[in-house]
C-alpha cells in the first residue's frame, strides 16, 4: 500500500507540474489499485464484480472533491475539484491530470483560509458546469463564452456560509446544501452572516427557499431516480448520518428520517459522510467512514467501497458504469455492473 501511494503522488508530482500540453500519455491498462470490495451482502455482486479493483487514476493533490463527468462515453473527461488549491482539474483517459481552471472558488485578493476552491461540481439542464464556491460563497454556473453568472450567494441578504454541494431536479430546480467548511474560521468565522447550515432550493424564477436548517453539516446531496426522496449527508462526527426526505408535490421537503448511521465508524475508519449519488435503480452510493458506502433504496448497507483514505465525493461517469471517487490524495475509479446517470439533469 505505502509503495503504491509513493509511486502515485510522484507520478502527480510530474504531471501537475506541466501544462496541459506538455503532459504525456499514461499507461491506461495498468493502474496501480488500491483498498478493497468489503462485502457484507451478497446482493452487492449483482452491482460490483467480486474482481473488480479500486484503480488510482492519479494522486498528489491537497484534497480532491467534486467529481463530474464531461461529454460522451468515448470522447468525455473527468473534472474535480482540488479545493486547498483553488483549481478545478481535468483527467482523461490516455492524458492523465491538468489543470482545467484556477481560481475556481476564491477571486479575492488576500488570503482566504485553507480551502478557498470550489466544492461540489454538477452540470445543469443545458450542459454547463455549475460550482459550489467556498471563497466567494456562491454558485455559479459557466457561460460558453467562459464567463461565471453567480446563480445565488446569499439568503434575504445575508450571505451565504459556503456552498458544498448541489443537485438538480428534472423541473431545473437546483437543491443545495450550504456548511461553512469554507470559511476560514468555520462556525466561528466573523464573516459568517447565516447562524444555520441550510438545504436550500434554488427555483428556475429564481427564487430560493429554505427547506431545512434541522441538519448541524449538511454535505453531500441526491435525489432518488423516481425524485420522491431527496438524499442528504451529514458529515457531524457527532451525528454520521445520511437523511432521506420525502419531496412533495411542490417541491418542498416533508419529515426527514434517518437512512443510514455510521457514527460508530467515525475515528475508527477515515472520513466523514460526504458526497453521494444514486444509480438507476435506486441504490445509494454514499462517502462515509471508510470510504464509499453502498446502499439498497430502502437503507440496507450491502458493502463498502473501500479506499483507505478519507472519500470526499463520488460521480457516474464513461457509460454510467463507472464510478469515479475523489480520496484525499487520490482520484480512483471502480467499474461497476450497474449504472448512474451521466450528463445533465432532465
Amino acid at each position: 500500500m505505502k509503495t503504491i501511494r509513493f509511486t502515485c503522488m510522484i507520478l502527480a508530482t510530474v504531471v501537475l507540474s506541466l501544462s496541459q500540453s506538455e503532459v504525456q500519455a499514461q499507461d491506461s491498462t495498468n493502474y496501480p489499485t488500491i483498498g478493497e470490495i468489503v462485502r457484507l451482502d451478497p446482493r452487492l455482486d449483482q452491482l460490483i464484480d467480486t474482481d473488480a479493483k479500486i484503480e488510482v487514476l492519479s494522486s498528489g493533490f491537497d484534497w480532491s472533491e467534486g467529481p463530474v463527468w464531461m461529454g460522451d462515453a468515448k470522447d468525455g473527461f473527468l473534472l474535480f475539484s482540488d479545493i486547498p488549491r483553488n483549481s478545478v482539474m481535468k483527467w482523461k483517459e490516455g492524458e492523465g491530470a491538468s489543470l482545467f481552471m484556477k481560481p475556481s472558488g476564491y477571486t479575492g485578493v488576500t488570503p482566504y483560509g485553507n480551502e478557498p476552491g470550489c466544492n461540489g461540481l454538477f452540470l445543469d439542464p443545458k450542459g454547463r458546469l455549475v460550482s459550489c464556491e467556498h471563497g466567494d460563497r456562491r454558485l455559479s454556473v459557466l457561460t460558453k463564452e467562459g464567463g461565471k453568472r453567480t446563480l445565488v450567494d446569499n439568503y434575504m441578504g445575508k450571505r451565504l456560509n459556503s456552498p458544498n454541494d448541489g443537485t438538480f431536479k428534472s423541473n431545473g430546480d437546483l437543491y443545495f446544501t450550504d456548511p461553512p467548511y469554507g470559511l476560514p474560521n468555520r462556525y466561528d468565522d466573523p464573516r459568517r452572516e447565516l447562524d444555520f447550515c441550510g438545504v436550500y432550493r434554488l427555483a428556475t424564477d429564481g427564487t430560493l427557499t429554505l427547506l431545512t436548517k434541522e441538519m448541524t453539516r449538511p454535505n453531500g446531496i441526491a435525489f432518488s431516480p423516481d425524485e420522491k426522496t431527496l438524499y442528504v449527508a451529514q458529515s457531524d462526527p457527532k451525528a454520521a448520518i445520511w437523511k432521506a426526505f420525502p419531496v412533495n408535490d411542490d417541491g418542498t421537503l416533508g419529515t426527514g428520517k434517518v437512512f443510514y448511521d455510521a457514527t460508530k465508524s467515525v475515528g475508527k475508519l477515515p472520513g466523514l459522510p460526504d458526497g453521494l449519488k444514486t444509480d438507476l435503480k435506486g441504490n445509494v452510493f454514499a462517502t462515509g467512514p471508510g470510504g464509499c458506502y453502498v446502499f439498497t433504496p430502502d437503507g440496507e448497507l450491502l458493502g463498502r467501497i473501500s479506499t483507505g483514505e478519507r472519500t470526499a465525493n463520488c460521480a457516474w461517469g464513461n457509460d454510467g458504469s463507472t464510478l469515479y471517487l475523489t480520496a484525499d490524495t487520490y482520484l480512483v475509479r471502480i467499474e461497476t455492473k450497474t449504472k448512474g446517470r451521466v450528463g445533465p439533469a432532465k
